[in-house]
């Protein structure tokens, strides 16, 4: 039985996305609607984000992960080397990156190449985090196949005395990347679906071309 949504209505009319109001740069926008969606009573994670992948022959994947600083090098996110995700970069650094600010009708659309980040940011971001998941960090072997949850939960048990009174170093299959990118796309709720759609596409450093779609 096919379950119906067509009742599902949301009106959109909260702000708007003109042209005489957007800055050169796409960098300057996101940080602006970024500290907008930070300081909103209603979002609990501004910095939640779909990361899109797609090795060459395959499914696109979308999964849900965390943004851990953004300037004008690039965003930047942790995970593990191992997992699917590293897989699939490995073989396609093309990602797309995707935040939802649903209480501000707004969401960004980032296109860019991922690349790892150097061995020092990863440790010292790794040294930063809590000790459980510096822990979990070794526990788990992420994207495979484990045999049940109290499989996970005797290997933290294991560490947990293997690293008592002791610091934490981190897993070498465990560090950042960070996207450099390609084009940025703004969207603004609007009334009646005619909603704004401002995108930047890269041209060369500090250059970015900047055009209205439709919506």
């Amino acid at each position: 039985m096919q379950k119906s949504l067509k009742d599902y209505r949301q009106s959109y009319g909260k702000s708007e996305l003109l042209e005489e109001n957007i800055p050169p740069v796409p960098l300057t926008l996101f940080t602006a609607w970024f500290e907008e969606a930070e300081a909103h009573p209603e979002i609990a994670e501004v910095n939640a984000m779909s990361l899109a992948t797609c090795r060459i022959e395959g499914f696109p994947k979308n999964r849900i992960v965390l943004l851990k600083s953004f300037g004008i090098d690039g965003f930047s996110f942790y995970t593990n080397y191992n997992s699917e995700k590293a897989r699939d970069i490995e073989e396609n650094p093309r990602v797309c990156l995707s935040f939802f600010w649903p209480a501000l009708e707004r969401q960004v659309i980032i296109k860019g190449i991922a690349m790892k980040t150097s061995e020092e940011d990863s440790s010292s971001y790794f040294a930063s985090r809590p000790r459980g998941s510096q822990l979990g960090a070794w526990a788990s072997n992420q994207s495979n196949i484990v045999g049940s949850r109290e499989e996970l939960e005797d290997e933290i048990k294991k560490l947990e005395e293997k690293y008592k009174g002791k610091e934490v170093e981190r897993p070498l299959h465990w560090g950042g990347y960070i996207v450099s990118p390609r084009s940025f796309e703004f969207w603004q709720g609007r009334n009646n679906r005619l909603h704004d759609r401002i995108i930047y596409e890269f041209i060369e450093k500090d250059m970015w071309e900047r055009n209205r779609l439709a919506p």
